[in-house]
C-alpha cells in the first residue's frame, strides 16, 4: 500500500479540525496549495510552535507558555473565588465579560461516560486539591448547560460540598434583549426557578 501524497495527508490533517469534512478539507488544502502558499507555511510554523511551546498551567490547567498562567499569577484577583469551567474558550468568554475577578480551573473537557471520559479524564482530583487548598472559600461551576455540562456540575458540586465548600452554579435564564414570545419554554421555566429578589 502506497503512503499518501503530501496533499492526501494535508487534507487528512485538516479534517482532524472540528465541523471539518472531507470536502471542505479538501478546499483548504487546495486553496493554500494555490493561492496562499505563504500563509500555508505560516499556519505549519504556528501549530508547531503551539505543540512545542503550550502546556497546562500547574494551577488552573488552562493553557500557557508557562509553568503558570498570567491569571493565576495576577495579585488582584479574588483567591478565595474558583470558578470552574469546561475548556479554555469558555474561560476566555467569561474575561471578556469583565464581571470575574477571581481565579479558574478549567477541567477540559466535561464528564460523558457513554464516550469513555470519566472523572479522571476531567482532572478531577487536581480540580479538588485546588479547591481545598485553604483559601478557596467558594466555587462556582460555569460548565455549559448540555446533559453532560449538567451532570459534570452536578458530580463536581456533590464532591465539593462534601468537603465543606460552598458551590454555586451560573444562573440560567433569558438572553439579554429577548422577548418571552421567541424564547423556549425550558429557558423560561429555568429563569422562573432562578429568579431573584430585587
Amino acid at each position: 500500500m502506497k503512503s499518501p501524497s503530501s496533499l492526501e495527508f494535508l487534507t487528512e490533517a485538516l479534517r482532524r479540525l472540528p465541523g471539518v469534512g472531507p470536502k471542505s478539507a479538501q478546499r483548504m488544502a487546495y486553496h493554500l496549495m494555490q493561492h496562499d502558499r505563504d500563509g500555508a507555511a505560516m499556519l505549519g510554523r504556528a501549530l508547531s510552535q503551539a505543540v512545542d511551546r503550550v502546556q497546562h498551567c500547574a494551577m488552573c490547567n488552562t493553557f500557557t507558555e508557562h509553568t503558570v498562567c498570567e491569571t493565576c499569577l495576577d495579585a488582584e484577583r479574588n483567591p478565595a473565588l474558583l470558578c470552574v469551567v469546561e475548556t479554555p474558550g469558555d474561560q476566555l468568554m467569561i474575561e471578556q465579560t469583565l464581571t470575574f475577578k477571581g481565579l479558574y480551573f478549567v477541567l477540559m473537557g466535561r464528564l460523558s461516560p457513554l464516550d469513555g471520559i470519566g472523572p479522571k479524564d476531567i482532572h478531577l482530583e487536581k480540580l479538588i486539591s485546588r479547591a481545598t487548598d485553604g483559601i478557596v472559600e467558594e466555587v462556582v461551576l460555569a460548565t455549559n448547560f448540555t446533559n453532560e455540562g449538567e451532570a459534570t456540575a452536578h458530580y463536581i458540586s456533590e464532591t465539593l460540598k462534601a468537603r465543606g465548600l460552598k458551590v454555586s452554579r451560573l444562573a440560567r435564564g433569558v438572553p439579554v434583549g429577548g422577548e418571552l414570545e421567541y424564547v423556549d419554554a425550558g429557558t423560561i421555566a429555568r429563569a422562573m426557578l432562578d429568579r431573584r429578589t430585587t
